[in-house]
């Protein structure tokens, strides 16, 4: 695998987590909303440079 497949699956991967934590604190854990929230912007703007870079964002 290249540099470059294992970067990509690393993006992937960070967002995928992200997003499932951001569901789970905001179905479960209004306490910490704040975080959870921080935490789908990152998801959402690894997502948007992958949709920049030209790459699939769903693999």
């Amino acid at each position: 695998m290249s540099l470059l497949g294992i970067y990509n699956f690393l993006l992937t991967t960070i967002a995928v987590v992200l997003l499932v934590l951001w569901l789970v604190g905001f179905i479960g854990f209004n306490v910490v909303g704040g975080f959870i929230h921080i935490l789908l912007v990152v998801a959402v703007v690894l997502f948007l440079i992958r949709i920049i870079k030209g790459e699939n964002p769903i693999k």
